[in-house]
């Protein structure tokens, strides 16, 4: 059988911790910072959790994790 190939585009995006969870990064950090406050800036840069509704779908994206 073939091995499946990890989605290059999910593996740059994705991690997955120890205990098998999925994180990704916040949206809207990239640019325009002085229009957000700090305190949201600060919650911006943390990673946050798949839900359960698209971690099965990144599952089969990120194979071999």
């Amino acid at each position: 059988m073939p091995k499946m190939k990890t989605h290059s585009g999910a593996k740059k995006r994705f991690r997955v911790t120890a205990s098998g969870k999925i994180m990704r990064p916040h949206a809207y950090h990239q640019h325009n910072f002085r229009h957000k406050t700090k305190a949201q800036n600060r919650r911006l840069r943390k990673s946050a959790v798949v839900g359960p509704t698209d971690a099965g779908r990144l599952r089969r994206l990120l194979p071999y994790s």
